[in-house]
């Protein structure tokens, strides 16, 4: 599987931008997607993630109700408004092939990872 994150980029406070994963090689509809994102010297955190179904959802409380995660087919997108600067950061997509019907929340829950995108929030 293979992961393709785009979407990046500068924007000032209060700003939006909406990144996308496109997931390629292995077929099927059983992928749970996460964005997890790593400002500098900080741990990676996990952002938001959709189960492979839709039905379930998680957000960090940092970016609930600003966030929103969703899925069209076998891409994963991620809609950032009212960024923030404590926004920035190098975010990544992940995926993982699972037939649990719970949204995945860890770092090692997930198999696949995409390339990172630079977000940068200027105050």
């Amino acid at each position: 599987v293979q992961l393709q994150a785009s979407g990046g980029g500068l924007v000032q406070a209060g700003g939006s931008l909406r990144l996308s994963c496109a997931a390629s090689g292995r077929t099927g509809s059983f992928y749970h997607m996460g964005w997890f994102r790593q400002a500098p010297g900080k741990e990676r955190e996990l952002v938001a993630a959709i189960s492979w179904s839709d039905k379930s959802t998680y957000y960090a409380d940092s970016v609930k109700g600003r966030f929103t995660i969703s899925r069209d087919a076998a891409t994963v997108y991620l809609q950032m408004n009212n960024l923030k600067p404590d926004d920035t950061a190098v975010y990544y997509c992940a995926a993982d092939w699972n037939y649990s019907a719970v949204v995945l929340t860890t770092e090692t829950a997930y198999e696949y990872w995409g390339q990172g995108t630079q977000v940068t929030v200027s105050s």
